[in-house]
């Protein structure tokens, strides 16, 4: 299938990017390289929708559009593409557009299975593109400032660690029905799982406890549907953490991490919007987010901008500025938190604790994970 033309275009910016899925996280993203990536411009949008696809881009001032993926593939006016399409199709685009040469960025989890995943980072590796998984929370203030302190030593060596996703709600889930299986795990605790490795850097996961149940939907737990979840993981420095999820926080979108070591704590992340606090008659009150375009915009924005200029130096053989701790998460980064995610699964089935595999089996995995640094 052809690209259908809206309208000229006219970037010429350095970086072009085709977008693939033109969902809630595609259409944001999106914006994000239209509007507030510099040097990056929105070249084409991709969705079996097209009539979604076509509304994304005419939105954005995006003259390409298709249903299918592949005319992106094989668009030579494309430097790299952001796979933002349902998880079940992540892997086989990973590897199309490595075997077509485009750089790569995709939404979470990279694959649904460690065999899918293993396969299209093969791919990656064969090809020598830049790959870059959606693990946003590296890229928000307060993190990064923790994660700096930690990078520093100013914590000592990391003891117990704390990480916590608390999606907002009404105390109910209407939707519940069409949210996939293992989505807890898979979804949510993935960036938990993310956010823990890397303020443990360094250390592998090397068993994880999972235990889940419907608590906000328990009409739905005879189906298999789990919105609340805490799991336990230990590592192979001897530091022990706790991952914790729930789909329905009345109060907002919260999510935060923790990190004691033995020197001391340090926290990221906060429920309320700001640090504003209000005092009254009815107490003391705050406004907190509640979408996670809400929390997290400027940091969806740059891990764009660092996917950018990560493409943008691989395409001109210029060289960049490290700083001061690992921030860009790669292949291994991607394979590590699936492993964990997989581990959970089975260890809610078995009700027991689970060994996670080792990163360290791939190849292509560690090779590919110096891209990501």
């Amino acid at each position: 299938m052809a690209y259908i033309e809206q309208h000229s275009a006219g970037f010429p910016t350095p970086v072009r990017i085709g977008l693939i899925g033109s969902g809630w996280m595609g259409a944001f993203h999106g914006e994000s390289i239209a509007r507030r990536v510099p040097g990056a411009v929105l070249a084409a949008v991709a969705d079996p929708n097209v009539d979604s696809a076509a509304s994304v881009a005419a939105q954005l001032g995006t003259a390409k559009v298709t249903a299918d993926a592949a005319d992106i593939m094989a668009d030579p006016d494309i430097d790299a593409v952001i796979i933002a399409s349902p998880a079940r199709f992540h892997a086989s685009l990973i590897a199309q557009a490595a075997a077509a040469g485009k750089h790569v960025f995709c939404e979470k989890p990279a694959a649904q299975s460690l065999e899918e995943l293993d396969a299209a980072l093969f791919a990656v590796d064969a090809a020598g593109v830049h790959f870059q998984i959606g693990f946003n929370r590296r890229y928000a203030t307060d993190f990064q400032a923790a994660k700096k302190d930690l990078a520093g030593g100013i914590v000592g060596e990391p003891q117990l660690l704390r990480s916590l996703t608390r999606d907002p709600g009404t105390g109910s889930i209407g939707h519940a029905a069409r949210i996939p299986a293992w989505t807890i795990f898979l979804e949510t605790l993935i960036h938990d799982f993310d956010t823990l490795n890397w303020f443990n850097e360094g250390a592998e996961p090397v068993e994880v406890y999972a235990v889940a149940d419907a608590l906000v939907e328990p009409g739905l737990r005879d189906q298999g549907f789990l919105d609340t979840a805490v799991v336990t993981i230990r590592y192979s420095n001897g530091a022990l953490a706790v991952a914790e999820a729930n789909f329905s926080a009345l109060y907002g979108y919260d999510v935060r991490g923790e990190v004691f070591g033995s020197k001391g704590m340090v926290q990221a992340g906060r429920p309320t919007e700001t640090a504003a606090l209000r005092y009254t008659a009815e107490g003391l009150s705050a406004e907190t987010p509640r979408l996670n375009v809400e929390l997290f915009r400027d940091a969806y924005t740059d891990e764009l901008a660092d996917f950018a200029a990560a493409v943008r130096a691989r395409r001109d053989g210029t060289q960049r500025p490290s700083g001061a701790f690992t921030l860009t998460p790669g292949a291994a980064d991607a394979r590590r938190a699936l492993a964990m995610a997989l581990a959970c699964i089975e260890s809610v089935q078995q009700g027991g604790p689970v060994a996670v595999p080792a990163v360290s089996s791939n190849s292509a995995v560690s090779s590919n994970s110096k891209a990501g640094v």
